[in-house]
């Protein structure tokens, strides 16, 4: 069997669960792998057969979409051009990460495919949104890389095609220990805009990995480094607790290794502001400013006992040999919950 297997290169999540699958797709024929997106900072292992710009937005400074460099970033010309370039005959099996090249060219072609990804857990109303009205960007859920059939992952299994997140082994077979300081992602802010923040608790070390910063420097207890795959990792199994964003991967990555989580989704981000809505009912404190308020958001998440558990199994090889198993005795996708 022939496999292709498109991912989204828009932050890291979708790389980082991309480097778990792809080993258990090849298991099960030839894969050839394509990423579209500019804004990724971890990388596969493997080979890439293709690779797109794609259609995806620029993390800005201050906690928010950089709207004019996402705009400047998009081409509908080079998007179509891309699309059109695709061999798509070529594969038995067309599996996608919410990557829009692969799919809109599946769509046009008429060609199934199947999505396996977090985005798709939010084509059922049962997955937690928040409660202010952003039901325009419903339409990015279900068109920017619309597919034949889907498979989600999210926090809890809200639907019967709904599985909670592939855990990395590489993260399962970290040593867990707490050595007193609290790791921080937040992509969409800039560094020097967090450290005068985070130097107000001067009792705690803290290590941020950010996106804009080419080197480290330490800034009395605060240490910024370059996003680096390895040392986060690092940083995160021997930590106190995690300060991110409002992703998937990096959440459910913390709360598996048992640490206490500070989630501050993107403003104006819907997908981020579903999982922080997610994670409220889970019980992980939610920060939407950085503000006056943040400083003491901060104590009070450090001194107080933090009681979210989680259930992730690894369940990721049987969910992949369900799919490909079911595509091998139907000659297309049906809606017929087979493949959940």
């Amino acid at each position: 069997m022939k496999i292709l297997f498109a991912i989204q290169g828009t932050g890291n999540g979708h790389i980082s669960r991309a480097r778990e699958i792809v080993p258990l797709l090849q298991q099960h024929g030839h894969v050839d792998l394509l990423v579209s997106g500019t804004q990724a900072d971890v990388s596969l292992d493997q080979p890439l057969s293709y690779r797109f710009h794609g259609f995806s937005f620029v993390f800005g400074k201050k906690g928010s979409v950089n709207h004019w460099k996402t705009y400047r970033s998009m081409s509908l010309l080079r998007l179509k051009k891309d699309i059109s370039s695709l061999p798509l005959n070529n594969y038995d099996l067309i599996i996608n990460d919410f990557e829009p090249v692969t799919a809109w060219a599946c769509r046009m072609s008429g060609k199934p495919s199947v999505s396996l990804s977090h985005q798709a857990s939010f084509l059922s109303h049962n997955t937690p949104r928040p409660s202010s009205n952003f039901n325009w960007a419903e339409w990015i859920f279900k068109y920017y890389a619309p597919t034949t059939d889907h498979v989600g992952f999210h926090f809890k299994a809200y639907d019967h095609f709904i599985h909670t997140p592939v855990i990395r082994k590489e993260i399962r077979n970290q040593e867990i220990t707490d050595n007193g300081h609290v790791t921080v992602y937040l992509p969409s802010f800039d560094d020097r805009l967090l450290v005068p923040f985070l130097k107000q608790l001067p009792e705690i070390k803290w290590e941020i990995f950010s996106k804009h910063t080419l080197k480290s420097y330490r800034d009395g207890n605060v240490f910024v480094n370059p996003v680096s795959h390895q040392a986060y990792n690092q940083s995160l199994a021997s930590s106190h607790g995690l300060l991110t964003g409002g992703g998937f991967e990096g959440p459910a990555e913390a709360l598996f290794m048992g640490k206490r989580v500070l989630v501050i989704p993107m403003k104006n981000q819907y997908e981020q502001q579903c999982n922080a809505e997610a994670l409220r009912q889970m019980g992980v404190p939610i920060i939407y400013n950085l503000d006056s308020l943040f400083v003491p958001a901060l104590r009070r998440w450090l001194s107080q006992p933090f009681m979210v558990q989680v259930d992730f199994p690894d369940h990721t090889s049987k969910i992949i040999g369900n799919i490909v198993n079911t595509y091998s005795s139907r000659s297309s996708f049906l809606s017929s919950g087979l493949l959940s």
